[in-house]
């Protein structure tokens, strides 16, 4: 296997694919050394419990400040306190501790990156791809049975591809900043826009401030540093104060697109993460998105590679993720065109209509799912149980381990059924435990979702059901 971009998404597939015994190669074309990139500063529900499955998620936790509830326009609040998940919270923390965590996780199963190498040709055939790469050294060639673009909204593989990256530029200069304040806002997570102008403050847990802002009237390009008496204006002209905001550690300026790839698979080469899907940053959700694009990608791979499944699994690939890309990008959009509202008018009863909506909790649940990414469910056949496609959850287990979360860390489909199912699960080297809810059978894939489900089956039906899910 060959995994061309160590961003997040690709260190996360190529430790999956490590840890269950496939060689992989990562390549990466940026020098070596820790990245101090910090674009993302969120990581929701959803990819914790990704990583809790893979036993990284405390480690990650501990480098970042938990933050429960998010104001918007104003006065209406978003609460994900009560989500029904061991993490109910937005993570905050900087993308480099993320990445860190993931490197962390690849040294211990001897994986290495290969850096200052360039993907600068590809062809594939029945059998495999080749990949040419350019390093210091000069030209050569890489045989790999499948190839993973993770590497980027500029990526080279995509381009080699052929494949398409429709969309346009939302946001022309996005600034970030991290910096300490001498007088930080009140709440956790400050945010607030006059429709040109928008302002985002929160907090990391060594003591700084990520600021991200945006001054459409007056942007600039990416190539301009970022001044502090710019940033300083945006915040006191939206949030009321600069919080004393001194000289940053680390600043960035980029543009802002929403754009997705014509096709997330070509025959034996697959894009995931920003290389598949990039939007706003609203609702914080890329890096999330392309960690959940490996988690579902990573064990269709090792399933095909070890010959438990036919390539058909691979389709499903695409078809479960291409439209989640798109729910993205769509719901971050239109989060993003409701705080560029101008007109003072409509900005108002913006602020009042969502201060009412998020009072209702049917309605403040519902955004606190799709912020947190715990609304995900993919097709389900024809037939199948209502609770198949849908994300499983940390279900109690009788026994040990006690929870689903931490029997899903084998890597493998983990059956949920009464004790005399278990020797049929067994036979087909599936592991199996008994859920505490007392709930209907369920096939859990290794990415933390439901393959097969029923009321009372057979053993018959659970070996049918176990031999055509790919375990």
């Amino acid at each position: 296997m060959v995994v061309v971009g160590a961003g997040p998404t690709g260190l996360l597939l190529a430790g999956d694919l490590a840890a269950a015994g496939i060689p992989v190669t990562l390549l990466e074309r940026r020098h070596p050394g820790r990245s101090n990139l910090s674009r993302a500063l969120v990581v929701h529900a959803s990819t914790l419990e990704a990583l809790d499955s893979r036993d990284i998620a405390a480690p990650l936790i501990e480098r970042g400040a938990p933050v429960r509830s998010l104001r918007l326009f104003d006065t209406a609040v978003v609460d994900v306190s009560e989500l029904p998940t061991p993490y109910p919270y937005l993570l905050v923390v900087p993308q480099y501790e993320t990445e860190a965590v993931l490197y962390e996780r690849l040294e211990r199963l001897g994986v290495r990156i290969r850096y200052e190498t360039e993907v600068v040709g590809l062809r594939q055939d029945l059998d495999g791809v080749t990949v040419t790469v350019r390093e210091a050294s000069g030209t050569r060639e890489e045989r790999a049975a499948y190839v993973v673009g993770t590497d980027g909204s500029r990526s080279a593989v995509r381009s080699l591809l052929g494949v398409e990256f429709p969309g346009h530029t939302v946001v022309a200069s996005v600034m970030l900043v991290d910096a300490k304040l001498s007088h930080p806002p009140q709440t956790r997570i400050a945010t607030n826009t006059d429709g040109d102008k928008f302002a985002f403050v929160a907090p990391f847990k060594d003591g700084y401030h990520r600021v991200i802002c945006w001054d459409q009237k007056h942007a600039k390009a990416e190539t301009e540093p970022v001044e502090l008496a710019e940033v300083r204006d945006i915040l006191r002209e939206t949030l009321g104060s600069d919080f004393g905001m001194g000289e940053p550690r680390w600043s960035s300026r980029f543009h802002s697109d929403e754009r997705q790839a014509e096709r997330y698979r070509v025959g034996r080469v697959f894009l995931a993460g920003d290389a598949a899907h990039t939007h706003s940053p609203a609702g914080g959700q890329g890096m999330n998105t392309g960690l959940l694009d490996a988690a579902n990608l990573s064990w269709k791979l090792i399933a095909v590679l070890r010959g438990r499944a036919g390539e058909g699994l691979l389709d499903s690939y695409e078809r479960e993720r291409h439209p989640v890309g798109a729910a993205v990008i769509k719901g971050s959009g239109r989060l993003l065109r409701a705080a560029q509202i101008k007109m003072t008018p409509a900005r108002k009863a913006r602020n009042l209509a969502m201060h009412f909506a998020l009072g209702r909790p049917a309605v403040n649940r519902r955004i606190g799912f799709a912020l947190s990414g715990l609304w995900i469910t993919y097709p389900a056949p024809r037939g199948a149980h209502a609770l198949t496609g849908h994300r499983a959850g940390d279900v109690a287990l009788t026994g040990t381990p006690a929870r689903l979360l931490e029997a899903l860390r084998s890597g493998g489909f983990v059956l949920l059924a009464p004790p005399e199912l278990h020797a049929v699960a067994a036979a087909a080297g599936v592991s199996a435990a008994v859920p505490a809810d007392g709930g209907p059978v369920r096939l859990v894939r290794p990415d933390g979702y439901i393959g097969w489900a029923a009321e009372a089956p057979s053993a018959q039906e659970v070996a049918a059901a176990i031999a055509a899910s790919g375990a």
